[in-house]
């Protein structure tokens, strides 16, 4: 086996070994009730910088988005191409099958008849089949005033209902303000906001476009988005991992 084989291997085990480290049923507990969970410290300081430090290389994306072009805020992000870094390979193939039971139990919750194969492999395989074969895992950079609004990161017919934010600086270092921002909208009720506090190399998983809630007459779907608040000064990098590709 080559060496760059091997580093391959070796990122993708020890990813996959930190995963296995978290507490798998709190983290359904907290989706269930909360649309988000912590996974604390899931990424070292190390692996953190070195992945900031890619973003001015164009090499290895295949699109940058200017937010404020489009008006989605301010900053900007850019998609990784394929193939994927190896750490950002790992981390979609280690995160998926840990998550694919939730996905699976939410949508029979909601009367939705899609439901996900055990592997990522497999499930991109259906994405691209149906012409979704963009990769979508980005890389986000925000300056001083920047921010990103409320939205939801639907590409395609084929979506995967959970995905991963890692960030990637030190708040009160690097960055002050920049808080990642959930939103659940309930029927007939005002929107509910839910601030999830993170340091470098914490992850949070949260729903992607919905989710189940237990109401007086049964389940209901809520409708989820996600943001960042405006940065106040600093530079704050942020990994996305998100599990289906784009048209």
């Amino acid at each position: 086996m080559s060496a760059v084989m091997m580093d391959i291997v070796d990122t993708a085990t020890s990813i996959d070994n930190r995963f296995s480290l978290y507490d798998w049923t709190g983290v359904e507990r907290a989706l269930d009730a909360q649309g988000c969970a912590l996974l604390p410290a899931l990424l070292t300081p190390t692996e953190c910088q070195a992945m900031a430090a890619q973003y001015p290389h164009d090499d290895a994306f295949r699109s940058r988005v200017v937010m404020g072009r489009h008006g989605f805020g301010r900053g900007e992000y850019k998609y990784f191409r394929y193939p994927l870094p190896p750490l950002i390979g790992a981390l979609r193939e280690a995160a998926y099958p840990r998550l694919v039971p939730i996905a699976n139990r939410w949508n029979e919750a909601m009367g939705i008849d899609v439901r996900y194969p055990d592997t990522h492999a497999a499930f991109i395989a259906r994405c691209h089949a149906a012409g979704q074969q963009r990769p979508t895992p980005l890389l986000l950079q925000y300056g001083e005033g920047d921010y990103n609004c409320l939205h939801q990161d639907l590409y395609g017919e084929h979506v995967f209902p959970l995905q991963l934010a890692i960030l990637l600086s030190e708040p009160g270092r690097d960055f002050t303000g920049g808080e990642f921002v959930l939103t659940e909208q309930r029927p007939r009720m005002q929107s509910r906001p839910e601030l999830v506090p993170l340091r470098q190399g914490d992850a949070v998983v949260f729903a992607v476009h919905h989710r189940p809630v237990q109401g007086s007459r049964g389940m209901y779907r809520v409708n989820m988005r996600h943001g960042v608040s405006r940065l106040h000064s600093g530079q704050r990098h942020t990994v996305g991992i998100i599990f289906h590709d784009a048209q």
